[in-house]
């Protein structure tokens, strides 16, 4: 069956005794649609196949209106070139680390979509793929996995590679939990925590000025002197060891008061960087940060990682904790004290109170009381 010019042509194709000449019911086989236009001189021809007349039809719809507007959609572009290009090209700014992580994430959407053509990718794919993934793996790994292809697809949009987003238009499901589960040390554990690492010189004062402000892990990694104001208690948390060194979101620039503890701790720091600074001798590298190794250099997340299980360890509180755990205690500790939610969002750095209430859902209590300075006293109980 023809079509009319410029509206492309749909047929039959049978794979079998036709059953129907006229509108093919029962035949088996697949109806098939094809567009062509002539472009520098060659005619292109675009290719359409469904099970059904009406979804054959649509599909050569929408690849004659990629005509018009312009798209030169290839047959060969696959879903997995697609977010290769993104990865490769759109994460400007971006860690190595956060490609790494929006590549594991992905990677269990494009086992099932990954070879299919960018161009006869659907909404409903997208969806069936969703609902693959999300029974076995959770809410927030389903969620960035469909983020990072629908901003893939949104740039292969921008560069008329493809018609439209198919991928923002699938309903995403829900995992197998609720959210990210959070894990935070008791109010003693944390104690007990502050008190060990008062006698440590090497980690000890990241360890007390992390729990007891609860920046992020690579806030504090990339905290200068000039950031810090030990007479006035205050730090100012304006960088992080990201790629373009700025901090993670425009609420996570902030100024902080400090609890005594944590004073006493970078007192404590500021002596053994000094100490570190003469033996060290020429070998000794300026940086102005406050957490550096034996010789001035900035401490990676692996450094501090391992000093943080060998204290905990000799503690006896195990070696199952982490350095971004120390922010989920804080936020605990606060809003168990009936510190009020908009606050400890404000503290924390986040850019609405809903970060807050997911990721710490199990802890936050209704609102009591304000102040950030109830960490330098329930952390002191006990000492």
């Amino acid at each position: 069956m023809a079509g009319r010019r410029g509206q492309g042509s749909l047929s039959f194709e049978h794979r079998g005794e036709c059953q129907d000449s006229k509108r093919h019911r029962g035949c088996v086989g697949l109806w098939r649609g094809v567009t062509s236009e002539v472009l520098d001189g060659k005619r292109v021809r675009v290719k359409v196949s469904a099970k059904t007349k009406t979804e054959a039809q649509a599909k050569l719809k929408a690849k004659l209106e990629e005509q018009g507007q312009g798209v030169r959609s290839s047959g060969t572009y696959t879903v997995r070139q697609c977010v290769e290009d993104w990865l490769a090209h759109g994460l400007d700014g971006r860690s190595a680390k956060t490609e790494s992580t929006y590549r594991e994430a992905v990677e269990p959407l494009l086992a099932i979509l990954g070879s299919r053509t960018l161009r006869d990718l659907t909404a409903t794919d997208v969806r069936r793929a969703l609902v693959g993934i999300a029974k076995t793996r959770s809410t927030r790994s389903v969620q960035i996995a469909h983020n990072v292809l629908t901003r893939a697809v949104q740039r292969a949009a921008a560069h008329d590679l493809v018609g439209r987003n198919v991928s923002a238009l699938a309903e995403r499901p829900q995992g197998q939990t609720a959210g990210r589960p959070s894990k935070a040390m008791t109010r003693d554990v944390a104690i007990r925590l502050v008190q060990a690492a008062e006698a440590d010189s090497i980690i000890g004062s990241y360890l007390i000025l992390s729990i007891m402000t609860g920046i992020r892990p690579e806030e504090a990694r990339a905290l200068r002197w000039d950031h810090v104001d030990l007479d006035g208690a205050t730090i100012h948390v304006w960088r992080s060891t990201r790629a373009h060194g700025d901090v993670k979101t425009v609420k996570s620039r902030r100024t902080l008061e400090i609890a005594s503890q944590a004073v006493e701790a970078l007192r404590r720091r500021q002596a053994q960087q000094e100490h570190d600074r003469v033996q060290a001798r020429e070998v000794w590298h300026e940086t102005g940060l406050v957490f550096t190794t034996s010789i001035g250099t900035e401490m990676d997340s692996h450094n501090i990682r391992r000093s943080m299980r060998r204290l905990t360890k000799a503690a006896g509180l195990g070696e199952a904790w982490t350095p971004r755990e120390l922010r989920h205690t804080f936020v605990s500790i606060a809003s168990e004290a009936g510190v009020p939610i908009e606050e400890i969002a404000a503290l924390a750095g986040h850019s609405t109170t809903r970060t807050t209430e997911l990721v710490y859902r199990k802890e936050l209590r209704p609102v009591l009381r304000t102040g950030a300075t109830v960490m330098g006293e329930l952390l002191a109980a006990g000492q």
